[in-house]
Parts: structure tokens; sequence; C-alpha cells
């Protein structure tokens, strides 16, 4: 169910709404709108009688929700999350491009690509420490000293760090160190995992499953948010199709699909999406056009040495390149003429 309040209505009706819910036993998640603040209720496994609360004080109108997700949905915030991380921000007006190696190998590494990410005037520095591989013998990341390494690179160039859980343990370790926790596509029906991810004080980066929809991403989200973290950034990476071309499939239609159901903000991955480094400026050129607002890059200072996706890759002076034309896409989007 959601209850829209008035424009009028005041934090003592807010609380008040919120109050008989926590009394039925269902949970409140309060959104405030630009005109107007929202209240969805979970917890619920029958319909909820709206009559409870469609007369109390500066309530406009209860809706039944008959959506499988309801906090995700624009019918509970009309308005565009945008998600701040300090002083950066993503769904904003500024196209957010996060960037960095796939994984951390060592301190000169991913300080010299650090370098150029700043200098590049990206807010945001990825970096895996936990890699969870599809073969067992390949490199499965440095753990705590990675970690210790991306916060040392925070310190350093004022980057915001974002990295990847894969596991209760990790989880405890990401949050300690990072400033955006990612979960992974091969854990994004990791139940347990998403909801530990609705518990952290740092916004969640959720990316798209490998054969997953859009609707069970969503849904992905849904169990985020119903743990009470309502930042969170969507991120499509590419789906497993019957293609031999690239590594995946980079869905971009999912960007304006998401865009008509969602208030969240949806960011593009044209790394994993294609796999081969003569593909990922195209893609990401493409993934702005069509309204991403913005783009995860892998970036190694010596790609053919890579412990990781080397193959995928950019080098700095391509990563300089694409943040260039990228930008000069983003900043025609904005001027264009509506209408």
């Amino acid at each position: 169910m959601l209850i829209v309040m008035k424009a009028d209505a005041t934090e003592r009706d807010i609380a008040e709404v919120e109050r008989r819910i926590a009394e039925l036993g269902y949970r409140p998640h309060t959104m405030p709108g630009a005109s107007r603040t929202a209240i969805g209720v979970t917890g619920n496994d029958r319909p909820v009688d709206i009559t409870r609360f469609e007369t109390l004080p500066g309530v406009a109108e209860a809706i039944r929700v008959t959506k499988p997700y309801k906090l995700v949905s624009l019918d509970l915030r009309p308005d565009k999350s945008v998600v701040r991380v300090g002083d950066a921000e993503i769904g904003g007006d500024e196209l957010a491009i996060i960037a960095g190696p796939c994984a951390v190998e060592s301190r000169e590494q991913v300080f010299a690509v650090a370098e150029a990410v700043r200098r590049s005037g990206a807010r945001f520095f990825r970096g895996g420490a936990f890699k969870p591989r599809t073969s067992p013998y390949a490199f499965q990341g440095l753990g705590e000293e990675g970690l210790k390494l991306l916060a040392e690179v925070r310190e350093a160039f004022g980057l915001k760090v974002v990295t990847e859980a894969v596991d209760e343990a990790s989880a405890d370790l990401v949050d300690r160190y990072a400033d955006v926790f990612q979960v992974g596509a091969r854990n994004m029906q990791n139940f347990s995992l998403l909801k530990r991810a609705g518990r952290s004080p740092h916004p969640v980066l959720l990316k798209r499953g490998l054969s997953a929809t859009v609707d069970e991403w969503l849904l992905a989200a849904e169990y985020v948010m119903a743990e009470g973290n309502y930042n969170v950034i969507l991120c499509e990476r590419g789906v497993r199709t019957f293609t031999q071309h690239t590594r995946n499939t980079l869905d971009l239609a999912a960007v304006p699909a998401v865009q008509r159901i969602s208030h969240l903000p949806v960011v593009i991955d044209p790394s994993h999406g294609t796999g081969k480094n003569h593909m990922v400026t195209p893609l990401a050129r493409a993934g702005v056009a069509v309204g991403a607002d913005g783009l995860i890059i892998e970036v190694h200072n010596q790609p053919e040495l890579a412990l990781s996706d080397g193959a995928q890759s950019l080098t700095l002076e391509q990563y300089g390149q694409l943040v260039q034309e990228v930008r000069a896409i983003h900043e025609a989007i904005a001027h264009a003429p509506v209408g």
C-alpha cells in the first residue's frame, strides 16, 4: 500500500501515519518528494484496509499497490532519486563516472590509475578487493589488503570508493573501508546479501544478473530498500545471450525501460557489457545517449598484465578520450531543445 500525504502535511501528521503503520505490525518507508511525501507500507501478507488511513490528518489518499515491487516504483516517488555520496552524486545533473581497475593488484597500480581518474574529473574510483571468479584458480583479489589500498586512494586523491562485497564477512569490511557497497551480477539474487546491503550505511550499486529480467532486477533492489536503505543505484552490465562477438549483450533498452517504472538512477557498464576493449567507448557513448545517469569503466595502467579482465580494460589514454566524448554527448543532450 502507498499513502500519499497532502502538500501541507506536517511532520506530526507524517509521524502519526508512521505510528499507525507500525502499530499494525507493518513497516513504514517515508519518501519525501519535491511537492509531497509518500509513505510505502511493507511487511503485510494480505491487503491492508485503506480506510484506516484515509481520514488521518494530512493524508491525501491511500492507494493499493498491485505491482510486485513497491519502494522502487514511481508510484511511491514520482521524482527521480539522486544518490549522494559525500559531495558527489549519482542521478543528478552531472554524468557520474566510476572508473578504475577490475581488481586491486598493487599500490603502484591503483595509484597510477587513480591519478588518471582524478585528472579526468571523475568522482568515483572502482576496484575489486574480493573477486568472485568463474574459475577457482583465477585471481580472487587481495581481500582486506586491497580495501586498505582503496582507502589510501580516497585519502590521496579525494575519490569515492566503489567496491564489491561477496558475503557477510566481506560486507563488514566493505562497510568499514568503502563509500559505495557493490552487489555484483552473480549475487543479484543472493537474498541474504541483499538484505545485508540494505543494512549498510552506504549507498548500494546493484548490478543486473547475467540472465535476469528487468522485473527480477527491480525486485532485487526492493530487497535492499525493504531493509531501509533507499540509496540504490542500478547498473546494467550486460546479459548472457547466444552471441559470440561480445562477452555479454549490453541491454541499452533497459535504461529507458527502468526509467519508465522506477525512480532509481541507472548506470551502464560497457566493460563487462562487451568484454572487448575496442567496444567499450562506442557502447559508453550509446549508454549516455539513451539517458544513463553514469558509467562504470574498467581502466588499467598495463592492461596486458592485468590479473583480471585485461581484455576489456582501457589504457589510461583511451580512458581519457572516452571521458571527453561521453561528456560532450551528455552536454548536447542536456541542452537539446524540448518538444
